[in-house]
């Protein structure tokens, strides 16, 4: 069985570069504070204020690089203090998701859709994957590696380039598992 290490996923957003550049100013680029496990991933110093339903959530971090398009991944307990009902998806699906406002230091950004509970799922390389017979998209099942307890089902994998097994779960799972920095799993055929 393969080791993965289990990484909580805190609330952020990815930001295109017009709503960057909306938000922190014309010409803007974003400022590395720490590399994020994924390659090429990094959380930057900058932070949003995100603004939808009935509240706001201060200091959402912005992950870089750069993306397409501009999206915020929050907890379910996020979504139940805001009083909205994102929907559970993976990073990207965002179509018909739940719009809100972004508040940066310079203007705003008005979201038609943008606002996602984020999916668990498995980082890897593709040759990993393929080592391990795990197909781009499929389900798979991790257990924490020192219980038989806490198993999480219906974990979609994700080619990331240069990626080590990694699965991203959102905050509330973290606290309900006890997941730390340190936290392992086993992947389960």
């Amino acid at each position: 069985m393969s080791q993965v290490l289990i990484e909580t996923s805190a609330r952020h957003c990815h930001l295109s570069q017009s709503d960057l550049e909306t938000l922190f100013g014309v010409g803007y680029k974003l400022n590395k504070r720490n590399d994020l496990s994924v390659p090429g991933s990094f959380a930057a110093e900058e932070t949003v204020t995100l603004v939808a339903g009935q509240g706001q959530l201060e200091r959402v971090r912005v992950v870089g690089p750069v993306r397409e398009k501009t999206q915020v991944e929050i907890s379910r307990s996020d979504a139940d203090m805001l009083k909205i009902n994102p929907p559970l998806r993976l990073s990207g699906d965002l179509f018909g998701s739940v719009g809100g406002k972004l508040i940066g230091p310079v203007g705003e950004v008005d979201l038609v859709e943008g606002i996602i509970v984020a999916q668990r799922h498995l980082h890897g390389d593709k040759k990993l994957f393929n080592q391990l017979a795990i197909v781009d998209g499929s389900s798979v099942l991790v257990k924490l590696a020192n219980t038989d307890e806490v198993v999480f089902d219906n974990v979609i994998a994700r080619v990331s380039q240069g990626a080590e097994l990694i699965i991203h779960i959102d905050t509330d799972e973290a606290i309900w598992a006890k997941i730390d920095e340190r936290t392992m799993g086993v992947l389960v055929k």
